[in-house]
């Protein structure tokens, strides 16, 4: 159970980072991306081949960050002018050309070039070596420090919500409440197993903490961030760009720069996501994984970082209970298992789109889908 807790939480990390990056190309400006999954492949592929070439780990990840930046460059350049609509079959078809291309071509593997068909593995992860006691009891220090703030800030979160006796703030308040209380006990969950994983060193424990103390840095940047002036532009531009336009705001340079900062966090995310499964195959990067970051995101509330993150933890809950209990309940095969429980997940967001179209933590005043 200890281990399974460990995956689950590098997996909700993993790709909570992942739609972090499309909430803030979605939800904060606006931006159709369907091929959000290419900027994953490409920080994955980066990280992994640098690591294999003898470049440090931290400056692989880093490199994979900036080169999934510039595809974000590359492709604003060639889209950010086009309507919605174009903009959307444009990124889905780069995210299956990159998939492609990987698949097809020789990659610098180490020493020597091997088909990418044939996948990459044996490259270095985080932390994979067991440390000694006192580094062992440096990380628990730091994961606790990290549980506190972590607990710290939903407490705070919620509270704010105290500060108006209105019915939406009154009701808000509930769903605050409810999220804070789910999220708190999920945290205490996976501090326990993180401790016990790290006293006795498991690799996969390690590589938790990293994932955990990179995606509550991402999370408080792009909170700053979207408060900021930079960050209001964005909105402004999601809701009507002809406004910032009006205004003098260059809403061209804005999106580009929310593509090249949302496709550098899921470079990161690529490179937590190849080192979890620790050999990287093409068929790995489906355009599937994109439209799970889109359900994170519905789920959660557009426009909304801890939504997201609520999306994310919802999400491997539902695959994680499903896969472990659904079999023993329904009658079916695995082949039908599997479709049903796409069915059934499907149903939810038809359900949650009628009854909340903002999503869980969403505003409906801010709401642009559909819009």
């Amino acid at each position: 159970m200890i281990e399974y807790l460990i995956f689950l939480a590098i997996s909700t990390a993993t790709f909570a980072l992942f739609a972090l990056g499309l909430n803030l190309q979605w939800g904060f400006t606006g931006l159709i991306n369907f091929g959000h999954i290419a900027f994953m492949t490409l920080g994955a592929y980066t990280t992994v081949l640098l690591g294999l070439k003898g470049v440090p780990i931290l400056f692989s990840a880093i490199a994979g960050a900036i080169v999934s930046a510039l595809l974000g460059l590359v492709i604003g350049f060639a889209t950010l002018r086009l309507r919605e609509d174009y903009l959307g079959i444009v990124t889905i078809g780069t995210g299956e050309l990159i998939r492609l291309v990987v698949n097809n071509q020789d990659l610098p593997v180490g020493d020597a070039w091997i088909s990418g068909a044939f996948g990459v593995q044996s490259y270095a992860i985080p932390l994979s070596t067991t440390p000694n006691l006192f580094f062992r009891f440096l990380m628990i220090g730091v994961l606790s420090l990290l549980a506190i703030v972590t607990l710290f800030s939903l407490w705070r979160w919620v509270t704010t919500a105290q500060q108006s006796v209105t019915v939406s703030i009154k009701k808000e308040f509930s769903s605050r409440l409810v999220v804070g209380i789910i999220l708190g006990l999920l945290s205490v969950a996976i501090y326990v197993a993180g401790v016990v994983g790290l006293y006795n060193y498991n690799p996969k424990a390690g590589l938790m903490l990293l994932a955990l103390l990179v995606l509550a840095f991402v999370f408080w940047r792009l909170e700053f961030l979207v408060k900021s002036p930079w960050g209001r532009v964005l909105k402004a531009i999601r809701e009507d760009e002809e406004v910032p336009k009006a205004l003098g705001k260059n809403v061209f340079s804005y999106k580009l720069q929310s593509l090249m900062l949302g496709g550098a966090i899921a470079g990161i995310a690529g490179a937590f996501f190849a080192w979890q499964l620790s050999a990287i195959y093409p068929d790995n990067f489906q355009p599937q994984l994109t439209f799970d970051a889109w359900i994170m995101i519905i789920l959660g509330g557009s426009g909304n970082n801890i939504g997201t993150i609520l999306g994310a933890v919802i999400y491997f809950a539902y695959d994680a209970l499903t896969r472990e209990f659904l079999p023993k309940i329904v009658p079916l095969d695995v082949e039908r298992i599997g479709a049903f429980r796409i069915m059934f997940i499907g149903l939810i967001l038809m359900v949650l789109m009628i009854w909340r179209p903002q999503g869980i933590l969403g505003k409906k005043e801010e709401l642009t889908l559909g819009k």
